[in-house]
């Protein structure tokens, strides 16, 4: 509960960032929604429309109202609630973010406890270098090159859109691909850590064979820190799939952003923007509760 509340000041500050940043956006979003050959009076016409006319304290205090009792506005361009506008991008993006949150955790864990075992051979080399190029290289980089490849040259895959299931292929693993190498080489770190302990050196002197060693007494102490950096990785793949929606044409939140900064839809930037924000909260609640469960022996005061 005091982590429910401890939320409460953090979401706060979060709005109060977001709606300022959105008003320092270039351009009057009266004058673009209104045209270029629009008078004077049809862009005040709009702005009134739009509450830009008041004070901006007003407007904050007016939006943070409306936020809290779920109403997020109405589209500038299409008049639509924002609510519903968000609502019906977000299939694509919880399906992009969950799948390439299964596979950056399932095979980093399991990549980096294999050469946390084989330490300094050349399995640990070969995954140390992917794991680099998954950190070096721009998830848009990626995207266009595996586009190339297995779309143009190879065929294989589709390029682009959520045609097909093989459509979600492409794009997953663009986004999964930074939050994979991280979380690889935080569990090697962790497990080897883990490996050098006391209680890691009396269950190999008592005789248990290495499995039991390595599966039930180090990893669920090098899980911690992993559990850590998968919820920071999650926030890492919502701005992640910012790109990767535009790259691969995904109908997601991150494609409609895009879209809203293009055409100034100021409630539907503030929107997804806090949207993305209450999510990364959440996950890092979720995060903090999932501590106690792995080690029984952190409570929360």
């Amino acid at each position: 509960m005091r982590r429910l509340v401890a939320a409460v000041p953090t979401l706060f500050g979060v709005t109060l960032i977001i709606f300022f940043m959105v008003r320092v956006l270039p351009g009057d979003p009266a004058r673009v929604l209104a045209g270029l050959e629009a008078d004077q009076t049809e862009v005040n016409r709009i702005r009134v429309q739009l509450g830009l006319d008041k004070p901006v304290p007003i407007q904050y205090a007016r939006f943070l109202a409306n936020a809290v009792r779920g109403n997020l506005g109405r589209s500038a361009v299409t008049q639509a609630p924002v609510v519903s506008e968000i609502a019906g991008r977000l299939g694509p993006t919880t399906l992009l973010a969950a799948t390439a949150t299964v596979l950056a955790g399932t095979l980093g864990v399991a990549s980096g406890i294999v050469v946390s075992t084989r330490q300094y051979t050349a399995a640990d080399y070969a995954v140390t270098v992917l794991a680099l190029a998954g950190v070096s290289i721009p998830v848009y980089w990626l995207g266009l090159m595996l586009m190339l490849v297995f779309a143009v040259f190879l065929h294989l895959l589709p390029a682009g859109g959520d045609t097909t299931p093989q459509s979600l292929i492409l794009p997953s693993i663009t986004l999964a691909a930074f939050s994979l190498a991280i979380i690889e080489r935080m569990t090697r770190s962790s497990m080897l850590e883990s490996m050098r302990q006391d209680y890691v050196r009396t269950a190999r002197a008592k005789g248990l064979a290495d499995p039991i060693v390595v599966y039930r007494h180090a990893l669920r102490n090098a899980l911690i820190p992993v559990v850590t950096v998968l919820g920071l990785q999650f926030g890492a793949l919502i701005g992640g799939a910012i790109l990767t929606e535009t790259t691969f044409a995904w109908p997601g939140i991150g494609r409609l952003l895009v879209d809203a900064i293009a055409r100034r839809d100021y409630p539907i930037i503030q929107g997804v923007v806090l949207l993305f924000a209450v999510t990364f909260v959440l996950v890092n609640l979720i995060v903090d509760l999932l501590y106690g469960y792995i080690d029984p022996r952190i409570r929360f005061g």
